[in-house]
């Protein structure tokens, strides 16, 4: 089955093609917190020239709870979806995700890879700081 996530924002809408093969445990998070209107409101807090992140309920890059990091050999390049972790590269965080948009292959191997947006990157890379997330849509193909 595939599963995609469309984000709407107040920049506009992305889609992302979730990759449950690459993350299985990440994807089945994402998609339970998306159903359940966890993501919205949060903010993107964190906007450089090479990164989109957001999904923090604190709003300042510090909440979110634990999950197992889940390692893959796919590539961070532009449009990659992947979860925010601190130091220890066996712990991710269960709610922060962030979009490549630029090559990013730098983070191949450290980060868990859960998906890569399939249309809209414009909109991801139009994204300021404070942006909210208005809602995420899970659909099923």
């Amino acid at each position: 089955m595939n599963q995609s996530a469309i984000i709407s924002t107040n920049a506009g809408q992305f889609t992302i093609a979730l990759d449950s093969q690459a993350a299985p445990k990440t994807v089945e998070n994402f998609i339970q917190k998306a159903r359940s209107d966890y993501y919205k409101g949060f903010t993107f807090h964190r906007v450089e020239d090479w990164v989109t992140q957001g999904g923090d309920p604190k709003g300042d890059g510090t909440g979110g709870g634990d999950q197992k990091t889940e390692l893959s050999d796919r590539n961070f390049a532009e449009g990659a979806v992947g979860v925010a972790r601190g130091g220890d590269i066996n712990i991710s965080n269960d709610s922060q995700f962030f979009i490549c948009t630029k090559d990013c292959t730098f983070l191949n191997n450290q980060y868990t890879y859960f998906g890569k947006v399939t249309s809209g990157i414009d909109v991801v890379k139009q994204i300021k700081i404070g942006d909210k997330i208005e809602s995420i849509q899970i659909e099923e193909k």
